[in-house]
C-alpha cells in the first residue's frame, strides 16, 4: 500500500511540475505578445542562458554522480544532519561561501545532501550562503565600500541566513505534522 502511495504521490508531483510549466511558458507567451518590441532581447537572453546551462549542466550531473557515490550517507548525517547543531550551521555556510557559480547549481546539490539526510535547516543556510556570501565577492566589496560595511553586512547576512534556515525548518515540521494528522484521519 505504502509504494502504490508514494507512486500516486509522485505522478501528482510531476503532474504539478508539468503545471507550473505551463503556466511560466503561458505568461512568457502572453507578455511576448503585449509587449513584442522586447521578444527580440528575451529571446537573446533565454538562448544565452540556455546554452550557459547546456554547457554547466553535464558537469553538475556528474559532480552530484561522485558526490552521491564517494560521500556516505553517515557523514552527510554527522556534519549537516539533524543531530549537527551549531556544527552544521557553520559547515553548511562555509560550504555555500566557497562555489563561485550561478545558484541554479546549489539546487541539485543541496537536493542530493537532503536525499543523505541533511537537516532542512542546513540545506537553506547552505543555498543561502551560496547566494550571499561568496570569498571573491566579499574580497571585491572590501575594495569598493570598506572592511567596517562589509564585516556588518556578512555579520547581519549570516545571522539573517540561520535565523531563516531554522524558520523555515520550523513551519515544514508545523506542515508536516498536519499532513500526518489528516492522512490519520483517513484511516
Amino acid at each position: 500500500m505504502q509504494i502504490k502511495d508514494n507512486s500516486i504521490k509522485q505522478k501528482k508531483s510531476v503532474i504539478k511540475d508539468y503545471i507550473i510549466m505551463a503556466a511560466v511558458v503561458l505568461a512568457a507567451a502572453l507578455l511576448l505578445l503585449f509587449f513584442p518590441q522586447k521578444s527580440i532581447s528575451v529571446l537573446s537572453i533565454s538562448k544565452k542562458y540556455l546554452f550557459e546551462l547546456a554547457i554547466i549542466f553535464p558537469a553538475i550531473v556528474i559532480i552530484i554522480g561522485l558526490f552521491t557515490i564517494w560521500v556516505p550517507k553517515e557523514m552527510v548525517v554527522k556534519y549537516i544532519g539533524k543531530t549537527s547543531g551549531i556544527k552544521g550551521i557553520f559547515i553548511s555556510i562555509f560550504l555555500g561561501m566557497l562555489p563561485t557559480g550561478p545558484l541554479y547549481i546549489a539546487f541539485p546539490m543541496a537536493a542530493a545532501l537532503l536525499k543523505k539526510g541533511a537537516k532542512i535547516s542546513n540545506i537553506v543556510i547552505f543555498i543561502s550562503a551560496w547566494a550571499c556570501i561568496k570569498l571573491p565577492q566579499e574580497l571585491a566589496e572590501i575594495q569598493f565600500f570598506g572592511i567596517k560595511f562589509t564585516l556588518i553586512r556578512l555579520a547581519l547576512t549570516i545571522v539573517f541566513v540561520i535565523i531563516m534556515g531554522i524558520t523555515i525548518e520550523k513551519l515544514i515540521d508545523i506542515t508536516d505534522r498536519k499532513n500526518i494528522k489528516t492522512d490519520v484521519k483517513k484511516y
